[in-house]
């Protein structure tokens, strides 16, 4: 018969058990899905609360889109999935920066926003690190370097919808563990490849099928800037 220490013994058990047995793939997942659900609202904040064909001005490795994910893994020699995971973050990261810089406080989107950064900052707590023996590709390199620069004569305009439509997308491609689908193989294809009910599944996630209508190079389009209003 158990006596009432077994039992509070047991019940502590019970209650630590589950953190102790999170793995750090779970604790990214955990994170992620979070992180999804909120990318969810994107429409309503980054298009019904924005002037028509407003567009904010990024780096061209910015427009981080399925193509480009493609095109680095077939031209980079030794590119691994936690390069590609990396430069997914660190780019989403400066696009929410770039995001917020427009926005007055008291805009309707503001605080989405802001809640995508803190979302995204937990994300990055659990990313698992990188092996200090290891130094990523040159051209991975040269991505985080454009990024950061500020006198980049490389830039392009895109709608703040169609970043995170990309940041959607690509996520759903870089962790395929986290998201498990029966039709996910396919997530990092070209979208003409796309089953009926993949088109389905990125509809109802509130995402457009398509980027901007002047985006064919893969890298963002370019389109006038629009004037935001004082607020």
């Amino acid at each position: 018969q158990w006596s009432t220490t077994d039992w509070l013994w047991t019940a502590c058990l019970i209650c630590v058990l589950p953190s102790v047995l999170m793995t750090p793939r779970t604790a990214q997942c955990t994170s992620l899905k979070t992180l999804e659900n909120k990318l969810i609202g994107r429409r309503r904040n980054m298009k019904h609360n924005l002037p028509i064909n407003y567009t904010i001005r990024v780096h061209y490795e910015e427009v981080f889109k399925l193509s480009n994910i493609t095109r680095l893994r077939a031209r980079v020699e030794d590119l691994e999935d936690g390069d590609l995971q990396d430069v997914w973050l660190l780019v989403n990261q400066e696009v929410l920066k770039r995001i917020l810089r427009v926005l007055p406080v008291r805009h309707p989107s503001y605080k989405y926003t802001t809640d995508l950064e803190d979302l995204f900052r937990k994300v990055q707590q659990v990313f698992p690190t990188q092996s200090d023996e290891r130094e990523p590709p040159e051209r991975i390199e040269e991505i985080y370097k454009r990024v950061k620069e500020i006198d980049s004569k490389g830039w392009t305009f895109v709608t703040p919808k169609s970043l995170l439509d990309n940041c959607y997308r690509t996520m759903h491609c870089l962790f395929k563990d986290c998201f498990p689908s029966e039709d996910r193989e396919q997530d990092c294809e070209s979208r003409r490849h796309w089953t009926l009910e993949q088109w389905k599944r990125v509809l109802l996630s509130d995402a457009s099928p398509s980027g901007s209508p002047t985006d064919k190079s893969g890298f963002g389009g370019c389109q006038e800037k629009a004037t935001f209003p004082n607020a």
